[in-house]
């Protein structure tokens, strides 16, 4: 009887080998690139827009810190010029709507020589980067820095014991003002502040300095810990504030000695390098243990603190 199977066991006939022809074509692509990684993607496109737009804001925050500060609107032109902040031009738009605000301001500005120009609205748009300018707008120049070996010449000039503040990760402006206005108050000499992640001396810093800026310099460093660690080799006691403080402040044995004060942020107090290089740790006792104070409030207590310590 004759077999209906044949070799192979296909009705056409054992199957050819393509010879390795096909070989690529068989061969895994690997894994699927992630969908911002794809350049014909819509998520690469917005992954695109979100890199130009940090750096476009990241150009705008380098520009307010190095470059001229422009303070906008009718309420914080005057407030500005009626507080003494430095500034070099007063630019107000062609027929503008002149309020009492607006005529005080121009007063002032001439009373101090301070340059008036006309711009038209979208150049004060432009030059106050679109902000609610209400038609005028004053420009502050750079702040000018000084070095921690300033602060501590100042201090020798006066025949005095250094008592300096150094701020590690305050982003507030308004922060930073009300602590140089504090250290002036209570005869500090000087307030230092890092170059990056941290408020500057803009013009909100100055307002809220209510003037004391004018008295108190400020140096900036590039680097914290190493200003700190410089500090300590011109025999500078550093001692830092923090809620789980090692001595309260009132117990602070060193006040008399040349001193700075290490205030960190509201949020997360000292960082972890800066509570390493600080010599003591204090804390401010309060009568709740679940309270926390604002930073400028801290450092305010703390300098009238050590000022009151000196005196007797």
């Amino acid at each position: 009887m004759a077999s209906n199977s044949r070799s192979g066991g296909s009705k056409k006939g054992p199957a050819k080998g393509s010879g390795g022809k096909n070989r690529r074509s068989l061969r895994g692509k690997g894994p699927t690139p992630k969908a911002e990684d794809r350049v014909y993607h819509k998520a690469y496109r917005a992954a695109q827009n979100r890199k130009n737009q940090n750096a476009s804001a990241q150009a705008k925050r380098k520009k307010r810190e190095h470059g001229p500060n422009m303070v906008a609107g009718r309420n914080s032109v005057l407030e500005a010029l009626r507080e003494g902040v430095p500034a070099t031009t007063m630019y107000v738009a062609g027929r503008i709507d002149s309020d009492d605000r607006v005529r005080e301001s121009i007063t002032l500005a001439a009373q101090r020589g301070i340059s008036m120009l006309e711009a038209s609205r979208p150049d004060l748009d432009r030059l106050t980067d679109d902000a609610i300018h209400q038609g005028i707008a004053l420009q502050i120049p750079p702040y000018e820095y000084a070095a921690p070996s300033d602060l501590l010449e100042h201090a020798a000039d006066r025949a005095e014991t250094p008592l300096l503040v150094a701020l590690d990760g305050i982003t507030d402006p308004r922060n930073l003002g009300a602590i140089v206005r504090s250290t002036a108050a209570f005869g500090g000499h000087g307030v230092i502040i890092p170059e990056r992640r941290a408020a500057s001396m803009t013009a909100a810093a100055w307002k809220t300095s209510a003037g004391a800026a004018s008295r108190i310099r400020v140096a900036q460093v590039v680097n914290l810990a190493r200003a700190i660690d410089e500090l300590k080799k011109q025999n500078v006691f550093v001692v830092g504030l923090d809620t789980a403080g090692e001595v309260d402040l009132p117990e602070l044995t060193f006040s008399r000695d040349p001193l700075c004060i290490v205030v960190g942020s509201e949020g997360k107090g000292l960082s972890r390098l800066i509570s390493e290089k600080c010599d003591q740790i204090v804390s401010i006792p309060i009568a709740a243990s679940t309270e926390s104070l604002n930073a400028g409030i801290a450092a305010a207590v703390s300098l009238y603190e050590v000022a009151r310590a000196r005196r007797f």
